[in-house]
């Protein structure tokens, strides 16, 4: 069985769900971020990192979520949650789960987590100043070169989905109007009528 540590309200969600749309066979275990629980003895022992999500397999730990979407989606290709026959086709996939966390997660990280690039407190405030326009022009790139429709990769859902989904849930918090993103705001409505997300969301409240 696979085992998921995760928080509410982080990027741990796009696993989370791209799991249940697996039908894999997995457990999710809650860190309490309030009780700082990442930093735990017991945790570091499992992710040194400190963050989430983290997924244990039979063969080890895995981190970074374009690593466990992709992983995820080899390990139960029935699923089809990416095209694996398709070498430049899940080459895309890749690109695009990257760009997801290597620059829109880092550029919301700079609203609430201004201490991993800076001391002083004034560049924490020119920060969080800049997050509604660079989170904007994150998804107006989104909108206009990588979201095709109705899924992120055109007709069939991928782990790219998930992802994009995950991130698109922290517009609202970040000053960015997702009624200025038709695509988006598309994507987003179409993923929350899917069962597994469903099913996610209301285990994540409960």
């Amino acid at each position: 069985m696979l085992k998921l540590y995760y928080a509410t309200g982080t990027c741990a969600l796009a696993t989370y769900m791209t799991l249940e749309e697996a039908g894999a066979d997995y457990a999710a275990e809650r860190l309490s971020f309030k009780d700082n629980q990442q930093n735990s003895p017991d945790y570091l022992a499992i992710n040194p990192k400190g963050r989430v999500p983290a997924l244990v397999t039979d063969r080890g730990v895995l981190t970074e979520t374009p690593a466990m979407l992709a992983f995820i989606a080899q390990s139960f290709p029935k699923a089809k949650l990416a095209p694996l026959e398709d070498a430049f086709a899940f080459a895309q996939v890749q690109s695009i789960n990257s760009y997801l966390c290597s620059t829109v997660h880092v550029a919301h990280a700079h609203k609430g987590r201004g201490y991993r690039w800076a001391t002083e407190e004034t560049s924490f405030a020119d920060m969080k100043r800049m997050i509604p326009k660079t989170m904007a022009a994150n998804f107006d790139l989104i909108e206009r070169d990588m979201l095709k429709g109705p899924w992120v990769m055109g007709e069939s859902y991928t782990v790219c989905d998930a992802y994009l989904y995950t991130l698109t849930l922290w517009l609202d918090g970040d000053g960015v109007d997702i009624a200025t993103l038709p695509k988006v705001k598309a994507h987003r409505a179409a993923m929350e009528s899917r069962p597994a997300v469903q099913k996610v969301l209301a285990e994540q409240k409960a």
